[in-house]
């Protein structure tokens, strides 16, 4: 009978080794396709929601062509250049490409490569050169000063915009929903693995931030379901190390893709409040 429970011992115990060293691989190897999930195809344009546009190609330092759209206001407060989540492409963020414009943002949006119809495949790295080139642009050839820039990260696009926003002092910074570092998000999600050494992708928001001289408004939800409150909570706290800039913090309400819908007006009023604040406008 001990013989025969210690051959079952054995027995789970192999199977639970192999079962975590085969997800530990998994997600070593694979973790650009579960971080990264790009569409391919565009769905609608600006045109959809009667707002004019510019369809635009960029090429980055590295030789990739980004798709990007420019939604100019008639009367611009400043320029946002919107950096989206990991999910879709530009072209299903139309909700919000119409609430900007209606807070009277002239609009930068890109698809980082490997999305929509920009070139490459997606990766850390990259999406960092994507969004230098689109400021670039901004500056360069729309001829937009420093201070009427603003940058707008939801979640994966937070950090990719704490990244630029690290390099470059602009008008504001505002992320919605977004995360820690990507090595957090691991231990949140597989706790039960070593995910500091099994990261590959990093996304080091929370060593960024404090270097940041830019005032930043951070929005997040206690109903999002994708990345924890606290990640939110925790980026404002490091945020306010930097004290030369004022520092924001929005509660809204609903889920990690929804919650700026749901929350409606408060979510609204609350960067237009932001906005005007900075702007001055």
């Amino acid at each position: 009978m001990e013989l025969l429970i210690l051959q079952v011992f054995k027995s789970i115990l192999f199977i639970t080794i192999t079962a975590w060293s085969a997800l530990a691989i998994l997600i070593y190897f694979f973790q650009e396709k579960l971080i990264f999930q790009p569409h391919r195809a565009i769905v609608a344009t600006p045109a959809a929601i009667a707002l004019d546009y510019e369809d635009l190609t960029l090429t980055t330092a590295d030789g990739e062509n980004i798709h990007a759209w420019w939604i100019p206001h008639p009367v611009p407060r400043a320029s946002l250049l919107f950096l989206h989540g990991n999910a879709g492409n530009i072209s299903h963020r139309l909700d919000s490409i119409k609430l900007f414009h209606q807070l009277g943002l002239s609009i930068l949006i890109i698809d980082y490569r490997g999305y929509g119809n920009s070139t490459g495949k997606p990766s850390e790295a990259g999406s960092y050169i994507d969004a230098e080139t689109a400021l670039t642009y901004l500056i360069n050839d729309k001829q937009i000063e420093h201070d009427d820039i603003i940058i707008f990260g939801r979640s994966l696009g937070g950090a990719v915009a704490m990244g630029l926003a690290e390099a470059h002092p602009l008008a504001a910074l505002i992320i919605e929903s977004s995360f820690t570092s990507m090595t957090d998000m691991g231990k949140h999600y597989y706790p039960y693995l070593p995910i500091g050494l099994l990261a590959r992708i990093k996304y080091p928001s929370i060593d960024r931030i404090a270097n940041i001289k830019s005032p930043i408004l951070i929005i997040h939800s206690k109903d999002d379901e994708i990345v924890p409150y606290t990640h939110g909570r925790q980026l404002f706290a490091a945020a306010l190390k930097e004290t030369t800039t004022p520092k924001l913090f929005l509660d809204i309400s609903g889920g990690h893709n929804e919650g700026f819908l749901v929350s409606g007006k408060e979510y609204t009023d609350g960067i237009d409040h932001f906005i005007a604040d900075i702007l001055k406008k």
